[in-house]
């Protein structure tokens, strides 16, 4: 093999990764090479940089974003978005560390995957990195007019506006940065919004040329691709360039001889009293994989599991609603450990901490259970084994963590070889060795380096930093002189004229892509079989590596509409309220020792054509196949075996309901577009509206009034609870689901007719299915955060459309263009979706960290419009069939596939449908461009509108007219 200007380092096969780990080390450059290579078809390949920052500008955030907005040989606006229209990628996107910036891409088509990383070698080496881009991207002043008004604008800045609307997000940052108060990681490297607008563009430019150098780099393939062309294709890249030094080192934290306490504020509701604090202690480094594993194991045992000891004292307490803090923290050259607890009052803060300091004290003490350690070790153990990243590449799970030793010179295999740690552990234990015992002494309680962290109510900081950004911007106006002005808002009109311009033909034509001639016509088919007897069985038949992934689920038929919000609750109490035999901390450990995991959860949704509703209790479970009778033994004692202990279930409810109401609303200000979606689509599917009556705005009030019933009359949620188990658990209607090999399916059948054979035998028949909700044609839902969550949504079947193919492609190209142009580019938020739900009809389009609301409900409108006012050309028509086929054709890994699988048979989603779509797709042409704008017209002129936000939308909201309500 030809190693094109390399040296190889070191050689390892690397039994954990399935194949050849190569280190290589380029000659001219000193760039780094890990190159792993093995049977997985989902190639992966990422270039990392070392990238410190010097200050909170979010620097290294804003150059992410930026290097990806077009290169010296891919000079379109952003190859990045070109690349997702037309490509197979399975994965695609770009992260910014505290310490690091990672570049990978994903495919399982060979062609495809060369394309990828060509395109991002160029970016980050050759971006074009202009003014404008770094004003788009970062920040600048909007200005219209020499006038006014003027205001910050940028998407990094928004993004980061609505991370710090996050109490959660805050008090994350700020854990880190009280740790490391002398080295890089004191500062945030995504940006704080009011230190954003410091950062110059000569500042901007410089960082990346300091920093985007070879000799800075970590280049990573992953994969079945030849190992030849990898160093072939980078040797290449790095043609030209010469050593240097970049002066890139991330020092090591010294550590404190005594504590520290950091109270700082978050942007609260009105009235809003509840606290949030973490404690944390700094670790070593990550170079030790043994000490790693045994910290992830000690992690597991404190807070693995609901009944875990140091997560069962804080939340038994009753001092808050859910814990908080990050637990094991190990991407950064450091690692570090962080525990609280959220919704806590002041005065309680204190003692909250003290019972974190008991409980460790106790356990190092008096010893940790051998249940507990077993657990730990088996929940870990299973985890490396079964290597699931779900959609994450596995590639690229792999390089983030090499990352973590080698992008501070270490050896980039330590955190991939596992093998030999986990077996020395193994043998310390068989020898009686108390190892977390002694780590709880050294790393916890004779550890001096720790801060607690403490994040308080301020309702009225909102109104300061808004207060603070006019201030800013009426300072630079009026320290601005007329000449200073109009040079603003010309380059407000220059930025916004570069955003309205398309790309050449010449220029769009440079950057690689696929056609629908590379593409299988046939869709790829999920092996299932279905045996229907007494009970329907599913089986799928793939690769699992000894793992039986299993799924039981019960019908729901006859569900009284007062008992729908306890749902949840009830299907939480199956794992995690304990047992007859075992209380919930047993119960846990035993789940932890014998499986890779227990879980239950209510599936809902909508049949094909007919628009029938699928409503399931789902009881999953997965572990290797010598123990899937200890599985089935699991799920028998959750069926058959509830817990009769009134007062013990009626303690631990309140502790579970605390923590769905902690949850739902930390998902508010996080991911508020999900919030949203869910609650348009609520209101044209009875299945929708299931779903928002069990996860959604409208469980949040529930969960709020059950926590008020639990204290005033127990018994009669204790006794709804008992009716919802009668109902539910019952054999009649059960269909069994399993996904593995062979022999591991015939094992999990037998099992399951055995657990089925003794369940009661329930009675068949379907009660009224759940009806749509009757909302509000607008509503507005209101939060202190400093951004807004912008959606539309409407039933295209219920206007008369039938689905085609074409839908899926047409959507495609106006969410990776016309939308991402008007919302994200011009508009400033950080993300914009717009999706057809086939089974249903519900249309959505939605926003995401969006400072706008009424710009972009107009984009939303306007998409019918510019459907009529353009006609795209073959290759826009290529790229918008390829990346919606690549959509269709997403890699799984094997428990994936199996429950896809699983859910097309209950959707009545056949084959012969999927394979008439696919069909449709590849024969789009203009034609159903135009017919298609008429279905978003209607969309445009009938559809609802929902709005989660603060100030702005409820000043929106009010001008016109629509339903407001205030949430938090």
């Amino acid at each position: 093999m030809r190693t094109h200007g390399f040296r190889l380092l070191t050689e390892h096969c690397l039994k954990e990764a399935g194949g050849m780990a190569r280190l290589w080390r380029h000659n001219a450059t000193d760039a780094l090479l890990l190159s792993i290579t093995n049977t997985d078809e989902n190639k992966c390949f990422g270039v990392s940089f070392r990238t410190p920052p010097s200050d909170s500008t979010g620097v290294a955030h804003i150059l992410e974003h930026s290097v990806l907005c077009g290169s010296k040989k891919y000079p379109v606006r952003e190859p990045f978005v070109e690349l997702l229209k037309g490509s197979l990628q399975t994965f695609l996107n770009a992260f910014t560390f505290p310490d690091k910036t990672c570049y990978p891409v994903a495919s399982t088509n060979l062609q495809d995957f060369y394309n990828l990383v060509d395109v991002y070698l160029d970016a980050v080496f050759h971006p074009r990195i202009s003014k404008d881009i770094f004003r788009q991207e970062g920040w600048h002043i909007e200005a219209e007019s020499p006038d006014g008004p003027w205001t910050f604008k940028g998407v990094v800045y928004n993004e980061m506006k609505g991370a710090y609307s996050s109490p959660d997000s805050v008090l994350a940052e700020q854990s880190q940065h009280a740790l490391f108060p002398d080295t890089l990681y004191s500062l945030d490297s995504g940006g704080n919004p009011e230190h954003i607008p410091n950062l110059t563009y000569e500042a901007f430019y410089n960082f990346h040329r300091h920093y985007y150098h070879p000799c800075n780099a970590r280049f990573f393939f992953w994969g079945d691709d030849p190992e030849e062309k990898r160093l072939r294709r980078i040797s290449l890249e790095l043609e030209g360039y010469a050593k240097k030094n970049a002066d890139s080192a991330v020092p090591l934290q010294e550590h404190k001889a005594l504590p520290r306490r950091i109270e700082k504020t978050y942007a609260a509701a009105e009235g809003e009293k509840r606290a949030l604090f973490t404690v944390n202690w700094l670790l070593g480094e990550r170079d030790d994989m043994d000490e790693t594993l045994r910290m992830e194991m000690l992690e597991h045992i404190l807070e693995g599991m609901p009944g875990s000891p140091l997560r069962k004292a804080l939340i038994g307490s009753g001092l808050g609603e859910d814990t908080t803090g990050c637990g094991l923290e190990t991407d950064l050259r450091q690692m570090y450990y962080s525990t609280g607890l959220k919704g806590v009052t002041i005065e309680n803060v204190q003692k909250a901490e003290d019972l974190i300091f008991d409980t460790l004290r106790r356990l190092a003490e008096d010893g940790i259970a051998p249940s507990a350690v077993e657990a730990a070790v088996n929940s870990v153990e299973f985890a490396y084994r079964e290597n699931n990243s779900g959609r994450f590449p596995r590639g690229l799970a792999a390089m983030i963590r090499s990352l973590s030793t080698w992008l501070y010179d270490g050896d980039p295999l330590t955190p991939l070889a596992w093998e030999k740690p986990l077996a020395a552990i193994k043998d310390c234990l068989a020898k009686g060795e108390n190892i977390f015992e002694r780590l709880l002494q050294e790393h916890f309680l004779n550890n001096t380096h720790r801060t607690t962290v403490v994040l308080t109510p301020d309702e009225n900081l909102g109104n300061t930093r808004e207060q603070q950004e006019k201030a800013r911007l009426d300072a630079i106006y009026s320290q601005s002189d007329t000449q200073r002005r109009s040079a603003i808002v010309e380059q407000t009109r220059r930025l916004q004229q570069t955003q309205t311009e398309t790309d050449s033909p010449e220029a769009l034509a440079t950057i690689p892509n696929l056609t629908p001639d590379d593409l299988p016509r046939e869709n790829a088919p999920i092996p299932r079989r279905v045996t229907q007897g007494t009970h329907v069985f599913l089986s799928h038949e793939l690769p699992t590596n000894g793992i039986a992934y299993i799924s039981l689920l019960l019908p729901i038929r006859r569900l009284p509409d007062n008992l729908v919000p306890l749902l949840p609750v009830f299907v939480r109490s199956l794992t995690e309220l304990g047992t007859a035999r075992h209380d919930f901390t047993q119960f846990g450990e035993l789940v932890a020792a014998k499986t890779g995991g227990v879980g239950a959860n209510h599936l809902t949704g909508v049949t094909f054509g007919k628009r029938g509703i699928i409503n399931y209790l789902s009881i999953s479970g997965k572990t290797v196949y010598e123990k899937i009778p200890d599985l089935f033994q699991i799920l028998q004692e959750i069926l058959l075996e509830h817990l009769n202990d009134p007062a013990a279930a009626t303690e631990r409810l309140q502790q579970m309901l605390l923590e769905e109401k902690a949850r739902l609303e930390y998902v508010l200000q996080t991911a508020g577009n999900a919030t949203v979606s869910l609650r348009l689509r609520a209101r044209f599917t009875g299945a929708d509206a299931l779903a928002e009556r069990t996860c959604g705005l409208t469980y949040l009030n529930s969960v709020r009034y059950l926590l008020k019933q639990l204290k005033t009359r127990p018994e009669t949620l204790l006794g709804d609870l008992e009716t919802l188990r009668s109902l539910l658990l019952a054999r009649a209607g059960a269909i069994f689901d399993c996904t593995a090999e062979g022999c591991g399916i015939a094992r999990a059948e037998n099992e399951a007719r055995a657990l089925l054979a003794a369940l009661p035998e329930g009675e068949e028949g379907d009660s009224l299915p759940p009806q749509p909700m009757s909302l509000p044609e607008a509503e507005a839902f209101l939060a202190p955060v400093m951004i807004n969550y912008v959606g539309k949504a409407a039933n295209i079947y219920d206007q008369g459309y039938s689905y085609h193919g074409s839908a899926s492609v047409i959507l495609r190209y106006l969410r990776m263009g016309r939308l991402w142009e008007q919302v994200r580019v011009r508009g400033g938020a950080y993300g914009t979706s717009c999706g057809l739900d086939r089974l249903s009809g519900t249309l959505v389009c939605s926003s995401y960290r969006d400072p706008n609301v009424d710009q972009t409900l107009a984009a939303f409108d306007g998409m019918a419009d510019f459907l009529r006012s353009v006609t795209p050309d073959a290759e826009q028509l290529s790229r918008a069939i390829v990346g919606a086929i690549g959509d269709m054709d997403a890699y799984l890994l094997p428990d994936a596939k199996g429950a896809l699988s699983l859910l097309r048979w209950l959707t009545r989603d056949s084959d012969e449908t999927r394979q008439q779509i696919r069909e449709e797709m590849f024969a789009v042409t203009p034609r159903h461009f135009r017919a298609f704008a008429d279905v978003l017209a209607e969309v445009a002129k009938k559809g609802a509108v929902c709005v989660l936000g603060g100030r702005q939308a409820k000043e929106t909201a009010q001008t016109r007219g629509w339903t407001v309500q205030k949430l938090l």
